[in-house]
C-alpha cells in the first residue's frame, strides 16, 4: 500500500488474471505515449497553415486550448449540475 491510495491502479478481482491496465507501469507508458501525441499534434501548427474564419483561431495552439477548455468544462459541467439532475436516491429500485 501506498501514501496516496487515490494514485494507485485498482488491481483485478481474485478470480480474475491481470488485466495490461493493472500494471501501474501500463498505465504510464500509454499517458507518456498521450503526452507525445498530444505535443505532435501542437506542433503540426507550425507546419500546416489554417485559414481561419476569424483572427484568432489562426493564433499557435488555439485549437489544442480550445479542446483543453472544452473538455474540462464537460466534465465540470456533467460532474456538478449534470449529476444533481441524474442523481437518484440510494434505496430508489428497492421494492
Amino acid at each position: 500500500m501506498t501514501d496516496h491510495p487515490e494514485t494507485e491502479v485498482p488491481m483485478a478481482a481474485p478470480d480474475e488474471r491481470p488485466r495490461w491496465l493493472d500494471s501501474k507501469a501500463n498505465v504510464t507508458k500509454v499517458a507518456w505515449a498521450l503526452y507525445i501525441v498530444c505535443a505532435i499534434a501542437v506542433l503540426f501548427d507550425f507546419v500546416i497553415h489554417r485559414h481561419g474564419d476569424t483572427g484568432f483561431d489562426e493564433t499557435f495552439g488555439f485549437y489544442a486550448a480550445y479542446g483543453f477548455v472544452g473538455s474540462v468544462l464537460l466534465v465540470l459541467v456533467a460532474r456538478h449540475i449534470l449529476r444533481r439532475i441524474v442523481m437518484r436516491p440510494e434505496d430508489y429500485y428497492d421494492d
